[in-house]
């Protein structure tokens, strides 16, 4: 259990929160270009 707590304890939460909005960002983009594409709206 020990292992288990130290091994939690190293991770750094700041580094995977930014790592996963970036990911989030990147992909919200083609998503929202292809909606309005698919939707008939003008770009």
């Amino acid at each position: 259990m020990d292992a288990l707590t130290s091994f939690l304890g190293n991770i750094d939460y700041e580094v995977i929160f930014q790592l996963t909005f970036v990911t989030l960002i990147m992909i919200s983009g083609p998503v929202v270009i292809f909606l309005l594409a698919a939707g008939g709206g003008d770009l």
